[in-house]
């Protein structure tokens, strides 16, 4: 069973026959089917049965002789509007299946952002067709099975735009860094010794959530899962239209990236606000937006 599929309004399914049969009857009643023939006698065929806007279960697989579906695997995911990077982006297949990750050299969170390409099946399609895979922007959003609410930190409109400021000029030293200037590199590590030295001194006496404001880090042994403190901009609510589950749509800004967080209201602890912070461990999903 996947471990995010009670994040799309499915967490009353806990045993692998029940999965079995749901997936099932929604091969038959899904009305998004896509299939391209990679040689004579292999194809490659994708289902994606929504339960309600942008949100659902995609199952890939391969039609045999006889036109029966022959599911291979599946996932829950959750689609996102807006695009939440242009950085450079590099695609690569897994390998164990037929499945693709991406890898983003964003400044804005400190790290290579690796995400499970929610879109392989368009990418596979590009190949076979020799068109262009070049990726001008990415679509981020994340599928999360516990999170809680925290409240925000109190903030003037000088320190919020003081905050901006020092953040486009860090984003800036570690573009420099990256292509070799020594001074950014003497500039970055002299900043993060003063930064430790700061939050040093204040976690003796505050709350490690009073002054860390927003954070995204790796989570986990698998790479495309991270732990993120973000804050809620933009709050949707989705029903799943089988089990008429809840399930919120959080568009979250964490270290100025904007993306998509789907949570069904029974694993959310707190009342989402905008303004609050959201916390919680994501598996992050993305829909690469090719040139052409």
């Amino acid at each position: 069973m996947h471990k995010f599929l009670r994040s799309v309004g499915f967490g009353q399914y806990g045993k692998k026959r029940e999965i079995e049969k749901l997936l099932t009857e929604l091969e038959k009643t899904a009305t998004d089917r896509r299939r391209i023939q990679i040689d004579t006698d292999e194809n490659l065929c994708e289902i994606r049965a929504e339960v309600a806007p942008g949100m659902g279960i995609a199952m890939t697989g391969e039609m045999d002789a006889y036109g029966v579906f022959r599911r291979e695997y599946y996932y829950p995911y959750i689609t996102s509007p807006d695009v939440s990077s242009q950085a450079e982006c590099s695609i690569q297949r897994h390998t164990e299946k037929e499945t693709y990750a991406g890898l983003l050299d964003e400044y804005r969170v400190g790290i290579s952002l690796i995400f499970y390409l929610d879109n392989g099946f368009e990418y596979r399609e590009r190949k076979l067709d020799h068109a262009s895979r070049k990726v001008k922007g990415v679509k981020l959003a994340g599928l999360c099975a516990e999170g809680k609410i925290l409240l925000p930190l109190h903030k003037t409109r000088k320190q919020i735009e003081l905050a901006k400021v020092a953040t486009k000029d860090r984003n800036s030293l570690l573009e420099a860094a990256k292509n070799g200037d020594e001074d950014a590199m003497e500039t970055l590590t002299i900043e993060d010794m003063d930064m430790y030295s700061q939050i040093s001194r204040r976690v003796m006496k505050e709350d490690i959530y009073s002054i860390v404001d927003s954070s995204f880090m790796p989570c986990g042994i698998e790479c495309d899962q991270y732990s993120v403190i973000g804050e809620i901009v933009k709050i949707d609510q989705k029903e799943n239209c089988l089990t008429q589950e809840p399930v919120y749509d959080l568009t979250l800004n964490c270290n100025d990236l904007v993306f998509h967080v789907g949570i069904a209201k029974r694993d959310l602890l707190g009342e989402p606000k905008v303004g609050r912070r959201f916390k919680g461990q994501i598996w992050m999903l993305g829909e690469a937006v090719f040139e052409g």
